[in-house]
């Protein structure tokens, strides 16, 4: 059995398999039933390794083992499969979500919180930065970022990054604005994002961005979030965000802000 290795290396992403688990379940599917020892055979897999591959594959909702001498394994439907998975995932993440959710006012959390706090100490605000890679990343910690505010939230952004930050940010600047934080948007603004635009003045002074294409977000004028790429030439798994806790370089940029929002279109 051939089967490319652009083929194997989409599995292995699409479902969380591991090289041997993807080059066992195409051979059994390849021939609807087989024994261990044929897998081996025809996959390539070692025949040591084998056996533990179709456990797995088994406990995972890809296959089923057949009882007899000697014991063969089963392939299921490749669309039953995709349904077994999602059920697994979803499952998974409800048990470690309530697992999280058990560790509040937890002594584990305790304890991790005691480390933090006493390392904090020996930090100089300005050694708190580093890069981040990957839009999810990038935006989890936006999100950290606002959640943190306490007097000013400022978010320069895309046409298309406006429509992402509705999503990844509104639950948080909605619990900002209760707390009386100041929120600015600013983007460019057209036929595609205008109604994304009038949900974010829920929270927010919107105002329309024009001759300047740029992506940042400053918190309370002291910490900073820039991203380095243009989001419409760019991979969403190769975008990369700078955080950099600095009062100095926060406060500059804000007043050059201040400048260019005078100028700018309120969106009514």
């Amino acid at each position: 059995m051939i089967v490319k290795d652009e083929f194997l290396s989409r599995l292995r992403k699409i479902f969380g398999l591991n090289l041997y688990e993807v080059k066992v379940w195409t051979a059994l599917l390849s021939r609807g039933t087989s024994t261990a020892g044929e897998l081996s055979s025809i996959s390539d897999v070692p025949r040591s390794r084998t056996y533990d591959i179709l456990e797995s594959l088994e406990k995972k909702g890809f296959i089923i083992m057949k009882l007899g001498k000697p014991i063969q394994f089963v392939a299921l439907k490749p669309e039953e499969v995709v349904e077994r998975v999602k059920k697994n995932l979803m499952r998974s993440a409800q048990e470690r979500t309530k697992r999280l959710e058990k560790l509040r006012g937890d002594e584990v959390l305790e304890e991790l919180s005691t480390l933090f706090t006493k390392g904090i100490k020996f930090v100089e605000p300005s050694d708190l930065s580093g890069s981040l890679k990957g839009r999810q990343n990038l935006y989890n910690h936006l999100d950290m970022m606002v959640r943190s505010a306490e007097k000013t939230i400022t978010i320069i952004t895309t046409a298309e990054g406006l429509n992402r930050k509705l999503e990844a940010l509104m639950p948080s600047l909605e619990k900002c604005k209760k707390r009386g934080v100041k929120i600015r948007v600013a983007a460019p603004i057209d036929n595609n994002n205008i109604k994304v635009a009038k949900d974010f003045k829920k929270v927010a002074e919107v105002r329309k961005l024009e001759g300047m294409k740029a992506r940042f977000i400053i918190i309370d004028s002291n910490q900073l979030m820039f991203m380095l790429l243009d989001d419409e030439k760019f991979h969403p798994n190769y975008d990369i965000g700078v955080w950099i806790n600095t009062e100095f370089f926060a406060q500059a940029l804000e007043q050059l802000f201040d400048l260019a929002w005078k100028e700018m279109k309120v969106v009514k």
